[in-house]
């Protein structure tokens, strides 16, 4: 009996010694876990003297290093580019025009390439009939103005090596290069028609109130000069400022000159009015030539963004 009660006193004394461990142990374990749950996560280091700190794993949007780093990676890449170190070719050909990239130029040169060798190697009694009938006198223009304003314009006064000739061109297809064929042919005629009429409306007037002659309203007006010095005006609203002014300043002093001379007033005052018709246009053709980059994608050049952030 009393064996019985000594070890059911063991098995008591057992149980509570491995109670009490296990309250330990369970007391501990509760501590270390509070100790990790309440253990404060480590900052980001901050930048110091420019210098950003090390990337963290699986933290997004974190700076990639200094300002100035990314200044000079920047630097590298533009300096490494081919396009950066490539040469830019002078391509003189762009200058004239091609039956693809300039249609409308380069159809009405080749129409004005023919008219001109007729008028060099011709009967020159045809020649003269062919001019008289073309002119936009004031009879003409009273007859048959649609189809005088545009005969006029397939005659190149002075011959294919005239200044006007050249200018044609130049101007022309470089115009043409900006806004297209059909705004290219607009400002042409817009220039050739006003200022046509505008110098030969008054002669109508000046021969009605005695002034002139009869023989005034059948004076000899042909030529492409008119729609030429629109074009010019034009043209120079779409280039670089010093490009332009040298632009506008040389050819207005030309014509200025002209003027001065007094050889043919009518038709110098009529360069000077198709000159102010093309700077008049500059609105249209900056729109038009906004409109055209657009549709073909074309964008102003930027800079690439420096990469400040990691997704």
């Amino acid at each position: 009996m009393a064996s019985v009660i000594d070890g059911d006193a063991r098995d008591a004394k057992g149980g509570a010694g491995r109670k009490e461990r296990f309250a330990v142990d369970r007391s501990g374990s509760e501590r270390a876990e509070a100790s990790v749950t309440e253990a404060p996560v480590p900052e980001a280091p901050a930048v110091v003297d420019g210098v950003d700190a090390p990337l963290l794993d699986g933290v997004p949007r974190q700076r990639r290093g200094s300002f100035a780093e990314r200044e000079r990676e920047c630097e590298r890449v533009r300096v490494a580019s081919p396009r950066a170190t490539r040469p830019v070719p002078i391509r003189l050909w762009r200058l004239l025009p091609t039956p693809t990239a300039t249609p409308f130029t380069f159809g009405y040169a080749a129409v004005l390439v023919v008219t001109s060798l007729v008028a060099e190697y011709a009967n020159p009694s045809l020649v003269h009939a062919l001019h008289q009938a073309s002119s936009t006198d004031v009879a003409h223009l009273v007859q048959t103005p649609v189809l005088v304003l545009i005969a006029s314009a397939l005659w190149i006064a002075g011959g294919m090596f005239s200044p006007y000739a050249i200018g044609f061109l130049l101007v022309l297809t470089a115009l043409e290069r900006r806004i297209g064929g059909a705004r290219t042919a607009g400002v042409f005629l817009l220039g050739h028609v006003i200022a046509t009429l505008a110098t030969e409306v008054p002669v109508g007037l000046a021969v009605l109130a005695g002034r002139l002659p009869d023989s005034s309203l059948h004076r000899l007006d042909y030529g492409v000069s008119f729609g030429v010095a629109a074009s010019v005006g034009a043209l120079a609203g779409l280039l670089t400022p010093w490009l332009r002014w040298p632009l506008l300043i040389t050819f207005g002093a030309t014509l200025v000159a002209d003027l001065i001379a007094f050889t043919d007033p009518m038709t110098n005052w009529g360069h000077v009015m198709s000159l102010a018709i093309g700077v008049a246009a500059w609105p249209l053709v900056r729109r038009q030539r906004r409109a055209r980059g657009r549709s073909s994608g074309w964008a102003r050049p930027q800079s690439p963004p420096s990469p400040t952030t990691a997704e």
